[in-house]
This record gives structure tokens, sequence and C-alpha cells, in this order.
């Protein structure tokens, strides 16, 4: 037979083992800073040695607090689970940062209307301590209807909607014309684009800097969008194909449109980067095992990541910047 199971120790029997009052173990527990050295010492020393464990549910109701935080996915399942390794990065950035301050991530997809529905509801009940906002697009009404509620809120990248978050970006339009300036300086001179989404502010502003590199040297632009897909990629660097047979370079705005372009230049019998130049943006793990490996811009994920934990953490009142946006940084490979 097992062993019949001891009773978890109370806050009481903590307080008579350490000789002080209940109020101050509780204040110990919660981590208030107003107790005298001896008796939190006495009070520590007791909770070891009775193996305590605070309530964390009678806890969250005295200080309102759950330890919690949303990590919110404006997209759906097929999305954040597939080949885009963006997603899972920033996710393993955020817990781990979040993990080192006590809290956890709550991950949750609001990739559809229900969905989001769903996530202003659990956010509303009082579930989460504050919400990130990842991969949004233009038309979500998620982020006012949360941030109307008095939530803490932040976003991964400038919001693509009219709602004062503070937010963690990389420099995507700078990138861009990293990218196509240095096409342009190794002689390229029919220089195509894919773009991404252009209701999120990634595709819009990599999409910006590519115009107005082009611009400035009197180029014309050749422009197929995508949606940040290998699949999209493919198709659009078909269709810059047939409406520009002489092109010689093309810019994608991330590495995984720019894989699926490297795949059907391959098809199309174009030699990579003989015929045709090409570069991506994101620097994913997959670029340098491309054939040949891409040249593309580093986008600093981690730090991008850990940047908005932190804005969401610091008090407002604490805050020099909300609004934080990262330099990016071209690699040079042998794609172009």
């Amino acid at each position: 037979m097992a062993a019949p199971r001891r009773p978890r120790p109370t806050l009481e029997a903590v307080a008579a083992r350490a000789r002080v009052s209940r109020a101050t173990v509780s204040r110990v527990v919660n981590g208030r800073t107003s107790v005298d050295p001896r008796m939190r010492e006495a009070v520590l020393s007791a909770v070891d040695e009775l193996g305590y464990v605070p309530n964390s549910a009678a806890r969250s109701l005295v200080t309102r607090q759950t330890d919690s935080i949303a990590l919110v996915v404006s997209e759906p399942p097929t999305r954040v689970f597939s080949d885009d390794p963006l997603f899972s990065l920033v996710v393993r950035t955020a817990s781990n940062e979040l993990e080192a301050a006590g809290k956890q991530v709550v991950l949750m997809l609001a990739g559809s209307p229900r969905a989001q529905a769903r996530v202003e509801d659990y956010v509303a009940g009082g579930h989460v301590d504050g919400v990130m906002f990842v991969s949004m697009h233009g038309a979500d009404p998620l982020p006012g209807a949360i941030a109307r509620m008095g939530v803490p809120v932040v976003s991964y990248g400038r919001p693509a909607v009219a709602v004062d978050l503070p937010y963690a970006d990389n420099d995507n339009v700078g990138g861009a014309r990293q990218a196509v300036g240095h096409l342009l300086a190794g002689g390229r001179r029919r220089v195509a684009a894919i773009a991404g989404p252009q209701d999120m502010t990634a595709g819009q502003d990599r999409l910006a800097g590519y115009r107005d590199t082009l611009a400035a040297a009197d180029r014309r632009a050749l422009v197929a969008v995508g949606d940040f897909t290998r699949d999209s990629g493919a198709e659009a660097m078909r269709h810059l194909l047939a409406d520009d047979p002489g092109l010689d370079a093309v810019f994608a705005a991330n590495d995984l449109m720019a894989i699926g372009a490297l795949h059907t230049l391959r098809r199309a019998g174009r030699r990579v980067p003989d015929d045709v130049a090409v570069v991506g943006f994101d620097d994913i793990e997959a670029a340098r095992f491309t054939d040949p490996p891409l040249t593309t811009v580093r986008h600093p994920v981690v730090e991008q990541a850990t940047v908005m934990v932190r804005l969401l953490l610091t008090p407002a009142e604490q805050h020099d910047r909300t609004r934080v946006v990262l330099p990016t940084e071209l690699v040079v490979r042998e794609s172009a």
C-alpha cells in the first residue's frame, strides 16, 4: 500500500516554525521588501524545512497577478506550425526571458474572427498579466480591444493598425535598401522584388526600401507579392520571369520566398548568380544550406523578441523609449 500523503504545509505552520505572524510570512513569500532581515531569514528557513509551496491561486486573489503572459500570434495553425522558423524562435526566446522573470507564456493563436474573440474573452477574464502580439495584420481588431482594457500590451514589430502600442522592430526599410543596393553595386540592372503581404508592416517596409533604392538609381520596379511562404516565392518567381524574361536579380522579402525563387530559377534553367542574383531577408538557418548559399539580410529575431519581453515587464514610467528599432546586417554569400 502507498504511504499516506503528508498534509501540505500551511502559511500558519510556517509562521509557527519561524515564530512570526502569519502576515509576516505572507509578506515574505509574496516578495515584499518591508520585512526585518532577521525575520525574513527565519521565514525562509521555515519554508525550506517544511517544504512549503505558496498557493498560486490564493496568491493571485490577493495580488491580482497570474504570472502568465499571453503570446498572441495572429496566424492560423498551418502557418505557425510550418517550416517558418521565426515563430518557434520568438516563442522560445520569449519563454526563456519570462521564465527568468518568474512568469510563463500562454501561447494563443488568433488567425480567425472566432479565435480573436476567444483571446479577447480570455484576457478580459483576468487570466494573464500582459499580452505580446506577433505577426499582426492590418485589419486585426484585437490589439485595440485589449489595449482599451488597460492590460499591458507590446508588439513584435511595428503595429499595422492605428493603435499606440510599445513595440520592438528591426530596420526593415534599411535592410531592404542594403539588399537592393548590393545588387545594383554588383552591376545588376533589372532588379525584381518578391514582396511580403501588404497588410503587414514588414511586407510594406521591405517593399518601400526596394522601391526607394530603385527610384534613387532611376530604375524601374518589377514586383510580385507573396505571403512569406516558400510556395508563394516559387509562384511569384514564375510570374516575374513571365513578365520580364531578362531580369538579372531578385530581392525576396524573406528567406523562405527566396528559397522558393531559387527552385523556380533552377527549373527554368537560370543559373544563380550568373544569370540571376538572389537576395533574401531574415538569415534563417536554411539560408546557409541552399544551393548556392543565400545572400540575405540578418533580422535579429532573438534580440527583438528579448526587447519585446523587457518592454512588457518594465513599468511604463521607467521606459526611456517604448519604440525600439534594431539594426539589420547584410550577409553576403554566393547567391549574389
